[in-house]
């Protein structure tokens, strides 16, 4: 029974790697969903077989609340609030692990962790450890989602010397946790837990706007190390290699989306532990006059086009026009116009955001590039038709040093021939930063909802 527990355990790790492996493409995305959807329906059923399995009629209820609330949320939440979903998820990941190192530490006998009377010290190793990243992964992810959300400002501080006060509690933090492994105190693990949880808070509070992707993409990666460590405290080497995999791509993704902002990681990361809130830059500066377009001009212009370049941002998300925009692709294409898409790395606010509302709209993938793959386009293309991209298209992050985004790159769209830029008004991003492309000379505003707009253009090439 044994080896055949083993042997099943591996084959959902298997399964794990390949639906890794297909999430890398949107081509195979739906197959990859399929593998990682059969490897954790192999593994539930396999821990139900494992000889500590008691209560089944417990289990069966807390899967039944959990995978209904799971569908019911599924069915219910909209593209624009995904970012926000994934967030929420990660914070239960991390309350998981706090819970069962709790769990674990009041009751050792049954997770055999006793040794001469004693928790074994390995055992208050990862019970320390897994609280610490779990708290943090919690409180942390609940901040994220309440800035994704809009119910927190972009930048926020509880203390005047964020940079100082943050350090103090961090090295608090390590004295407490060590004093927790040497000790194995329920006091301790108590002020760990509570002191972890507040690290959580200040850790992302301070992290602007800007950074916010890369937030969510790191803080799946703290997710996956927090259910590792719950998989050494409940000795399953199976929910060690699924966190260890989703820890491993978590901290990847980050690397490369910091990579391309051209950014430290430590610096986008670590934000609240090392630099003040600052204000931001071009807030205050005097209203200027912009060109104002139509859904006429731009059907008109873009029809007698060659080439189309298509910057699709957050507020495409928001007004859910990616249908719209896939209707109109199609028309722009039957009168002989190229069309392209651009993305940029962290265009809304999680890693893939934009290529999932185009992959929902059936957009041929073969047309949408990564910011290395089109940037150099711009300056052939005739038209590049922005659709709620703020923040990526800035050229405050090539010119202001003072700005959040400054050495971030970004898609030149300022080089195209013609620039339509679709937004509701003249508000800054999500970064909190005006955005000078807006007074180009050849840039001509579009305000109002952008699923309207595209729609009225779509009548107008008809």
């Amino acid at each position: 029974m044994s080896s055949l527990i083993a042997l099943s355990y591996l084959i959902s790790a298997i399964l794990f790697i390949l639906s890794l492996y297909g999430l890398s493409s949107p081509k195979t995305s739906r197959i990859g969903n399929y593998f990682g959807m059969g490897g954790m329906a192999l593994a539930i059923i396999t821990t139900l077989f494992l000889p500590q399995v008691k209560n089944y009629f417990m289990i069966l209820i807390a899967i039944a609340i959990g995978g209904g609330i799971g569908y019911f949320v599924a069915k219910k939440v909209k593209m624009t609030a995904m970012p926000q979903l994934v967030a929420g998820f990660h914070s239960l990941v991390g309350l998981a692990a706090v819970l069962i190192a709790a769990s674990a530490l009041w009751m050792p006998n049954a997770f055999n962790i006793i040794e001469d009377a004693h928790v074994k010290f390995a055992s208050l190793v990862e019970m320390g450890i897994g609280v610490v990243i779990g708290a943090i992964t919690f409180t942390g992810s609940i901040v994220a989602f309440l800035k994704l959300n809009g119910n927190m400002k972009s930048k926020f501080s509880l203390f005047k010397d964020q940079k100082k006060s943050s350090k103090y509690v961090a090295i608090g933090t390590g004295i407490v946790l060590l004093g927790f492994i040497i000790l194995g105190s329920k006091f301790l693990f108590i002020l760990l837990t509570l002191l972890s949880f507040f690290i959580g808070f200040i850790l992302i509070a301070p992290v602007g706007g800007a950074d916010m992707p890369v937030v969510v993409s790191m803080l799946n990666s703290y997710s996956g190390w927090a259910a590792s460590g719950i998989g050494f405290t409940l000795n399953n080497p199976l929910l060690i290699i699924t966190g260890a995999l989703v820890g491993a791509s978590g901290a990847i993704l980050s690397y490369i989306m910091c990579k391309a902002m051209n950014r430290s990681i430590f610096n986008v990361i670590f934000s609240g532990f090392g630099e003040q809130v600052q204000a931001v830059a071009g807030e205050a500066k005097e209203q200027r006059p912009v060109k104002q377009g139509s859904s006429e001009d731009a059907a008109y212009l873009m029809k007698s086009s060659a080439s189309v370049v298509i910057v699709p941002g957050y507020g495409m998300a928001v007004a859910g026009a990616q249908h719209a925009v896939a209707e109109m692709t199609k028309l722009l294409e039957a009168a002989g116009v190229s069309v392209k898409f651009a993305i940029h790395p962290v265009a809304g606010r999680m890693p893939g955001h934009m290529n999932v509302l185009l992959a929902e709209a059936n957009i041929d993938y073969e047309k949408v590039f990564e910011l290395e793959e089109i940037n150099g386009e711009f300056n052939s293309t005739d038209v590049a038709f922005v659709i709620g991209a703020n923040d990526v298209t800035n050229p405050a992050a090539k010119t202001d040093k003072a700005s959040p985004i400054y050495g971030m790159p970004i898609l030149d769209v300022a080089h195209a021939k013609t620039v339509f830029f679709v937004k509701r008004s003249m508000a800054s991003g999500y970064a909190g930063v005006e955005n000078e492309l807006f007074y180009n000379d050849n840039t001509m505003m579009i305000f109002g909802d952008a699923k309207k707009v595209v729609e009225e253009i779509v009548k107008n090439l008809n």
